[in-house]
């Protein structure tokens, strides 16, 4: 139950994350700052509100390796969706997640079974499905930025596990971010300037409080109960997820290719997650 929580927040994440910047209602970098920030202002009110012996618990908690993690992939993410078509960036993140996780997890020592490499690869040719056929040649800076954000977000999800408190580890880890969003945003605002109008400003604080702040502590308590590949595979139904909400709530189409590969990439996490690992 909390992974599909987390997924439903981090589809719900990549649909606000699409409204702000393709209507260019915000700008890449004051996005990263407002979602950081918000995230992390809604995280300390969390820990103050359920009684933290020690109000100074975030800012112990957490670590600055994590933060580097999540800022990479936050501002990456942010500023290859600039360019970068919605079905080509979806391909080259979790790409590039998969091949942080199940890398990982292959190098210490966790093995798949059949059934498993059967399930991971016919979600692969499902989400392949989805997103190949709307694909332009997609800009080669921004392929490259795209695949630092799902190589940040693998490293992040990975030491995320095991964490005894995800509350404050994840309030920490934004704490220690935000200065750096700062950064990004003030390096942008002197060779771009800066763009900011209410409702993307009402997106970024949204994508960071509820989707990201929120959805990241879920996600946070599901991974102690996920191997690696598991982990890395049932990410794959957030295209899906992304997908539906789009038909839902953007007036997209739905299509036979989208139910069909919705079935592929469900059917292949279904098969990951109940085959037995050794």
């Amino acid at each position: 139950m909390l992974t599909v929580i987390a997924m439903l927040a981090f589809a719900g994440n990549s649909l606000l994350c699409r409204l702000a910047l393709k209507g260019a209602r915000i700008d890449a970098a004051s996005f990263t700052l407002v979602r950081i920030a918000s995230a992390a202002l809604v995280l300390w009110i969390i820990l103050l509100a359920r009684g933290s012996p020690n109000r100074d618990e975030a800012r112990r908690a957490g670590s600055l390796a994590s933060a580097l993690a999540l800022i990479v992939y936050a501002a990456a993410f942010s500023f290859a969706y600039v360019r970068l078509a919605a079905g080509a960036g979806a391909l080259l993140l979790f790409g590039a997640v998969q091949a942080t996780m199940i890398g990982y997890g292959i190098a210490t020592g966790e093995r798949l079974a059949a059934t498993q490499w059967l399930g991971l690869l016919l979600a692969l040719a499902g989400l392949v499905w989805l997103v190949l056929p709307g694909l332009a040649a997609p800009d080669p800076a921004s392929s490259v930025l795209m695949i630092a954000a799902g190589i940040g977000w693998g490293v992040y999800s990975l030491r995320g596990r095991g964490q005894a408190d995800p509350v404050a580890v994840t309030a920490g880890n934004f704490l220690r971010a935000l200065p750096f969003a700062i950064a990004v945003s003030a390096l942008a605002f002197a060779f771009a300037g800066t763009n900011v109008a209410a409702s993307g400003f009402a997106y970024a604080a949204a994508s960071g409080a509820l989707t990201s702040g929120l959805g990241y502590v879920v996600w946070y308590a599901a991974l102690k109960g996920l191997a690696s590949a598991t982990a890395a595979t049932v990410q794959l139904s957030v295209p899906v997820i992304t997908a539906a909400g789009g038909v839902l709530l953007l007036d997209e189409t739905l299509t036979a290719r989208l139910v069909g590969s919705s079935v592929a990439i469900l059917g292949g996490i279904a098969l990951v997650v109940s085959s037995k690992r050794r």
